[in-house]
């Protein structure tokens, strides 16, 4: 992978697009750290099917995680209160 500042990718952005589609992913520096990597579209839509749901689908989702054993209500053994003298 090849490093660009922010202003050479801004002053050459078309280069550095043309780097990326022939070359693979191009890391952005700012101020000499990595901020940022352009990445093929290809690649892109690759990693999003191998990455796992997100929050929101796990959210949102229907099926359960795994199995919880929940008492039913009213069924719990309490200690007795200890008694006032």
């Amino acid at each position: 992978m090849s490093s660009w500042s922010v202003q050479d990718a801004k002053a050459r952005f078309s280069e550095f697009l043309d780097t990326c589609l022939t070359e693979g992913p191009q890391v952005v520096t700012k101020r000499g750290a990595e901020t940022a990597v352009l990445v093929p579209l290809d690649q892109w839509k690759r990693l999003q099917a191998a990455a796992r749901p997100s929050l929101k689908d796990l959210l949102l989702s229907d099926q359960g995680r795994f199995d919880l054993d929940i008492p039913p209500r009213g069924k719990l053994h309490r200690r007795p209160a200890p008694e006032l003298d």
